[in-house]
């Protein structure tokens, strides 16, 4: 009966949410855990196949939906917490509002997204069959702390499962370390692609000896094919390796000698891809039409997510730490457009209210962007106009007013392109008002993305 009440207050609570326009992706949940404490073990007893948990500082909401549409293109019934709630609040809410009105539900496989410091909390509740672990980067200072904090939190989480078998980036000396005496299955990028120029290495000393790495190649930050010249420590063998990489036109590589071919953004996308596929593979699941899957796939909001505004290409993206925002200039850079570029930073609880991290980010960068203009705004505006004084970055706008900046970059007869770059707490707000934009302008085609730096108008 417990359970019951538990799952009906759950359900109840997400109706009354979205009356009042909330997502409801976590408060249902932790409302029916006060009822029900132990929900989540009950009901994992729906769940015929087994459990995938992602964890990772960036590419895990988006590994992770990537992967239950996967799932369910093979015919399996999944659930998944989808919207991103990754703590224990919003696990609960995907099991209730799984259910019927009994308070069951029949599915082969959970899909879940899960936050580092959470997942201890939640595998006492349920215990993963695969975990897939996209990489590790600073994040939130105020709360995570510096990385070695994350790492402790996942090494407690990894050895309170039974037998997990552990799907990770082999490039990331971060990442690859929980493999050590685990049953672990790697996957990365074999080849050198980009230019090898100066960029912050967070994870750079050794996670053995704490000796500096070095590296034959790296991608960026510190993923790439690092060996320690001190004690001997390098990157594993790789199981799922990429290779062949072409981002001339559209994304694409090679894995297990097949052709992956995907009109993605963003460098980092193809360890999203890998991860994907990797966990696939290792779960016995057929990976023969891999690319129908990923052709058919649309990312969550904010990742690299295309809202045309009076018929200019406006580029909406996350980007909230200083790993995240190297990876969008780059992408950025790879444009080459003339572009207008907005920055929004926001300091809410959800974002972490340090942020030092700004300092960490290679905004110098932006000089070699072809920028027309370059507009901070979101509460902490003026840290990061600072930020880009510091870095020698002229600013044509400083605004609290994310609707005017926008106006005036599309109005801009100089720019060809709007790149939105937004931390945590900023991205919704700004997609709502680009949307309402959007209808006020009269501009509501779909685009969709031909190769970077390139559309094509879709009635």
């Amino acid at each position: 009966m417990r359970k019951l009440l538990a799952v009906w207050a759950a359900k109840l609570a997400s109706v009354a949410g979205r009356i009042v326009g909330k997502k409801s992706s976590s408060t249902p949940g932790v409302l029916a855990l006060k009822i029900c404490p132990n929900l989540i073990s009950l009901l994992k007893k729906n769940i015929t196949k087994g459990v995938i948990v992602t964890c990772g500082t960036n590419g895990k909401t988006t590994t992770n939906n990537l992967l239950n549409t996967a799932l369910q293109k093979c015919g399996y019934k999944t659930i998944c917490n989808n919207l991103g709630a990754n703590m224990i609040g919003g696990i609960a809410t995907t099991f209730a509002q799984a259910c019927n009105i009994f308070g069951t539900f029949k599915a082969d496989y959970a899909v879940l997204e899960i936050d580092e410091a959470s997942a201890r909390r939640v595998f006492k509740h349920i215990k993963p069959d695969y975990m897939l672990i996209t990489n590790l980067f600073r994040d939130q200072l105020d709360r995570y702390g510096e990385i070695d904090i994350t790492v402790d939190f996942l090494n407690e989480a990894i050895d309170m499962t039974d037998r997990v078998k552990l799907i990770l980036n082999g490039d990331d000396p971060l990442t690859a370390q929980f493999g050590e005496g685990r049953e672990a299955y790697y996957f990365g990028i074999s080849e050198q692609v980009l230019p090898q120029v100066d960029e912050t290495k967070e994870g750079r000393f050794c996670a053995k000896c704490g000796e500096e790495q070095e590296y034959n190649y790296f991608h960026y930050s510190q993923l790439g094919d690092y060996y320690c010249p001190h004690c001997g420590n390098k990157r594993p063998n790789i199981d799922f390796p990429a290779t062949k990489v072409d981002l001339s036109e559209s994304m694409k590589f090679s894995v297990d000698g097949r052709e992956i071919d995907v009109n993605y953004r963003g460098f980092y996308n193809i360890y999203n891809i890998l991860a994907v596929y990797s966990a696939l593979n290792v779960m016995g699941i057929d990976t023969s039409n891999f690319n129908s899957v990923l052709s058919g796939y649309r990312p969550q909001i904010g990742r690299m997510e295309l809202i045309p505004l009076g018929g200019k290409p406006c580029i909406l993206n996350l980007a909230k730490n200083p790993a995240g925002f190297n990876q969008a200039i780059q992408t950025v850079l790879l444009d080459k457009r003339k572009k207008d570029v907005i920055v929004a930073i926001n300091d809410l609880a959800n974002d972490g209210r340090d942020v030092s991290w700004l300092w960490d980010v290679d905004f110098d960068k932006f000089s070699g962007a072809n920028l027309s203009t370059l507009t901070t705004t979101g509460i902490r505006l003026y840290d990061i106009s600072l930020r880009f004084k510091y870095s020698d970055m002229k600013i044509d706008n400083i605004t609290s007013d994310m609707k005017s900046a926008l106006k005036k970059c599309v109005d801009n007869p100089e720019s060809e392109v709007c790149y939105v770059l937004v931390n945590y707490t900023a991205l919704y707000p700004t997609q709502t008002t680009m949307l309402g934009l959007q209808k006020e302008l009269g501009s509501n085609e779909i685009v969709a993305l031909d190769k970077v730096g390139g559309e094509r108008n879709v009635k």
